[in-house]
């Protein structure tokens, strides 16, 4: 099976590399006095709400901002551990039988960036919320490609993970963490930002990383690899 989808724009965010011109420089910048526990600023949102909000929220609402969706724009939002930190956090509450936040509660599922976006934006088109282990990004763009085949106006895609709490570590290995992308995604053909072409069937030996593609795209350079499981092709 292979699937083409346009990229119209992208944003991405790590501790390392926080703003898309930022991106343009990977791998080449070097890296120093980086926090591992930076968080966006967030800057669109009043303090007093997005203090609120965990690390995972901020990251996935700071690059679907930089995208600069259309009004009114469908969204897909995926990711594989969801808001686990703020789950263990309630778990420990009730352990210690402690009093449960609502705010904890309420924003403990797997939609809460997908929820926050759309009252934020008041965004009133529909949100699928994915979630597929390893694979959570590439399911998250062959939904969006089933929906653009059904719908061609451009879609938002975000994608955001960050390090497993140290209880789960020894049964995950992701060295990219904290990382979350974004991607307003046209019919194939109509992207400014070239052309994501995924196949099922891998061809290349080269292994790619949430880096690499972001790079690639952000820069409108040729990149073909492997990435969870299946053939990347990006063109300009």
């Amino acid at each position: 099976m292979q699937l083409s989808l346009g990229i119209q724009s992208i944003g991405a965010w790590s501790p390392e590399f926080q703003t898309l011109p930022q991106w343009l420089d990977w791998p080449h910048s070097p890296i120093t006095d980086i926090d591992p526990e930076a968080k966006p600023k967030l800057s669109q949102v009043p303090a007093m709400q997005r203090r609120r909000f965990s690390r995972l929220s901020k990251m996935m609402l700071e690059v679907a901002f930089q995208c600069q969706a259309p009004a009114q724009c469908r969204s897909v939002f995926a990711s594989r551990h969801g808001e686990l930190h703020r789950t263990l956090g309630l778990l420990k509450d009730i352990i210690k039988d402690e009093p449960i936040s609502p705010i904890g509660f309420s924003q403990s599922v797997h939609n809460t960036a997908s929820g926050l976006y759309t009252i934020l934006t008041e965004n009133q088109a529909p949100s699928t919320s994915i979630a597929a282990c390893e694979q959570s990004l590439l399911q998250a763009l062959i939904e969006a490609y089933c929906q653009l085949k059904q719908q061609p106006d451009p879609l938002l895609l975000a994608f955001g993970d960050e390090p497993v709490p140290e209880i789960y570590a020894n049964f995950v290995n992701e060295s990219e963490l904290p990382i979350a992308l974004a991607m307003v995604l046209v019919p194939d053909g109509q992207g400014d930002l070239g052309r994501l072409t995924l196949d099922t069937e891998p061809q290349s030996e080269q292994t790619l990383s949430y880096g690499a593609i972001i790079h690639a795209i952000a820069t409108g350079q040729r990149l073909t690899g492997q990435f969870q499981g299946s053939q990347w092709c990006i063109n300009s």
